[in-house]
């Protein structure tokens, strides 16, 4: 089961009326280069078999996340643990520095200067996950073991 926020929720499917409403505009596509004739030599045509194949796998992907996730009632949460939706401020203990990490079931893919976006199934993710205000974190990463202590939770 995948746990999300309402706002992921919600941003998704928005995602999934988007590429919805994109169906019509492709299938016109599709009659158009159809239309022009050849279909083996026509770069038309195929991009827009491409472009429909992509938005399906999306629909398709979207859908299922929606019917197997279950949106995390914030209120229920107790205020000094980490869960998902949860920005935190943490400290790196090898060299003292301090950055903010937001816990997220699916990464949004902006970059934000401000707060790193880190995903539940994350090895960060993981050991964020169900910690507390002053506890240190470990977490297991391709290049070796860090330790993390959590100053707060905003």
């Amino acid at each position: 089961m995948d746990m999300i926020t309402a706002e992921d929720k919600q941003k998704l499917e928005e995602r999934l009326s988007a590429l919805v409403a994109r169906r019509p505009e492709i299938t016109k596509r599709i009659a158009a280069a159809r239309e022009l004739g050849d279909l083996k030599e026509n770069a038309e045509y195929h991009a827009a078999r491409e472009d429909q194949g992509l938005v399906e796998a999306d629909i398709r992907r979207i859908e299922e996340r929606l019917k197997d996730a279950k949106v995390v009632d914030q209120s229920e949460l107790p205020e000094d643990m980490v869960f998902l939706g949860a920005t935190v401020r943490l400290r790196d203990e090898s060299d003292g520095d301090e950055d903010l990490y937001r816990l997220v079931g699916e990464s949004s893919g902006r970059f934000d200067a401000d707060v790193i976006e880190v995903t539940a199934t994350s090895p960060m993710g993981e050991s964020m996950m169900k910690a507390r205000v002053g506890e240190v974190i470990r977490v297991d990463l391709p290049r070796g073991t860090r330790r993390y202590q959590i100053l707060e939770i905003l």
